[in-house]
């Protein structure tokens, strides 16, 4: 399991361009027959369209490309579409931008920008998040530490993501997975020894991430 970005959720945005309309309807997609079944989908509910063109990005590398300009001239439809997807590094997604045309020809420069526009501007309107790997652990307590070790926790900016009490207080919390070692050592020196952590499985867990941060890693 490795960081990646995506788009927040499914979504759509809506540009006019010289009486063009231009909508591009993007979505999470896992697998290429995801892909595929969301492009058909949009090409149904815009059957009446000029053009459906589409572009799409799966896997951690990128491993599944593809893209497609729908009628319009040769690498001025697809081809803007991915190279959006592919700058913003953003995965698993795919992304049909549709136009309904206008009466006015924009000429192979204006296609590429509106193509390019409407991808990015989607993005920009739907958000994008950074769906991060992390290992669960359940820390076991007695009563009287509870307190000191969620202040810990809090300190040390480690989610809880739930609290079960019986005899004793079990808190599970989420670790970065590289973290982990050194994460749960510190919280069993912290409490002298007086916990008990079970590790628990690795997941995906969805967090906020600023485009405009050009300094931010994954």
């Amino acid at each position: 399991m490795e960081s990646y970005l995506t788009i927040k959720q499914a979504g759509n945005y809506e540009i006019d361009i010289k009486k063009s309309q231009f909508i591009c309807n993007i979505a999470r997609t896992e697998s290429k027959e995801e892909a595929e079944e969301f492009i058909a989908q949009i090409k149904r509910e815009h059957s009446s369209a000029t053009h459906n063109c589409y572009a799409y990005v799966l896997g951690m590398k990128n491993e599944v490309m593809k893209q497609n300009d729908n009628g319009e001239p040769s690498g001025t439809a697809g081809a803007p579409i991915l190279n959006v997807l592919e700058q913003l590094e953003i995965r698993n997604v795919t992304a049909v931008v549709t136009r309904y045309f206008g009466g006015i020809k924009l000429g192979t420069g204006g296609l590429i920008r509106a193509y390019s526009n409407a991808t990015s501007k989607a993005v920009e309107h739907i958000g994008v998040i950074k769906r991060q790997p992390q290992t669960e652990a359940l820390v076991t307590i007695a009563y009287p530490l509870q307190g000191k070790l969620e202040h810990f926790l809090e300190e040390q900016k480690i989610a809880t993501i739930d609290t079960q009490y019986t005899d004793k207080v079990a808190l599970k919390i989420v670790l970065n997975t590289p973290e982990y070692e050194e994460k749960t050592a510190l919280i069993n020196d912290f409490l002298n020894a007086q916990a008990t952590i079970d590790k628990g499985p690795q997941v995906y867990h969805e967090l906020p991430y600023d485009l405009g941060n050009k300094n931010a890693r994954y």
